[in-house]
């Protein structure tokens, strides 16, 4: 199974694509940062967005797609502007006929870290050892939707064993 994970936001939009064998071990296949100017027009900028993600999803053919759920902004103004961006990444998706699910911050930290709180930091180590990377990946954002890659997978396998082990039971 490969995913695309988006982290999106109105300045740096992260992007990953990762892919868990049938054995369950995970692998980077691509990421990077899609990088908008505040000095340029939003629908340019969103723009920007659409055309790069179309780019990955065309190069890597995920399976599906996983973006982090909306939880909190400073103000109004930045929370539509990440909205623009939530729904670009959801159209790009829907563009392609991928499926999106959504996640909570604190899920995809507890997935990833195991603990729902954790430092960006800790997010960056934990993605860099369980995709043994050579190094923390940076920007934040990109280690951000490498985790919510991770989680989609972490989250799919448990449900996939769940449906698996229910059947033929009385």
């Amino acid at each position: 199974m490969r995913v695309l994970g988006i982290d999106c936001g109105s300045e740096i939009t992260g992007y990953a694509v990762v892919e868990q064998s049938a054995q369950g071990a995970l692998a980077c296949v691509a990421f990077g940062a899609i990088r908008l100017s505040p000095r340029e027009p939003l629908p340019l900028r969103l723009r920007k967005v659409l055309g790069e993600l179309g780019k990955v999803i065309e190069l890597h053919a995920p399976a599906k797609v996983a973006i982090e759920d909306v939880f909190y902004a400073a103000n109004a103004k930045s929370a539509l502007k990440l909205g623009h961006v939530r729904g670009v990444a959801m159209l790009a998706a829907a563009t392609y006929d991928l499926e999106v699910t959504e996640y909570a911050p604190l899920a995809i930290k507890s997935a990833v870290v195991g603990y729902g709180r954790a430092e960006k930091s800790q997010v960056q180590q934990m993605v860099m050892r369980l995709l043994n990377l050579p190094a923390l990946p940076e920007p934040p954002d990109v280690a951000d939707a490498l985790a919510i890659a991770i989680c989609d997978l972490h989250t799919s396998a448990t449900l996939h064993r769940q449906r698996t082990s229910g059947h033929g039971t009385v």
